[in-house]
């Protein structure tokens, strides 16, 4: 699998999520605690942006149903959302961020 460049450290303060698309795959990048972390950007429970919703404790809330996934597994952890979300592995290479696609 390719590893490709989707921004770099200080794109994302701690706390911060932000969308890219990298090879047609709409990513959601997040910064958790210094600790780099990517999903699928859309919600597995209806048609929502993950980069729009609201980082907390290492989760992401979906800005539309306010369902909840842990950013570092992708699991869903609080309804409406049943389905888990895709995570992307992220690496860090001097200030760059990639993820394997």
């Amino acid at each position: 699998m390719p590893w490709c460049k989707i921004g770099t450290k200080s794109d994302l303060s701690d706390g911060e999520v932000m969308g890219v698309e990298v090879e047609g795959v709409p990513l959601a990048v997040y910064n958790v605690d210094g600790e780099f972390f990517a999903t699928h950007n859309i919600c597995t429970h209806a048609f929502a942006l993950l980069s729009d919703g609201y980082v907390e404790d290492g989760k992401i809330e979906c800005p539309l149903h306010q369902g909840i996934f842990d950013i570092r597994t992708g699991k869903a952890e609080s309804g409406p959302v049943e389905d888990d979300v895709r995570t992307f592995t992220v690496r860090i290479e001097g200030d760059d961020l990639l993820v394997e696609i």
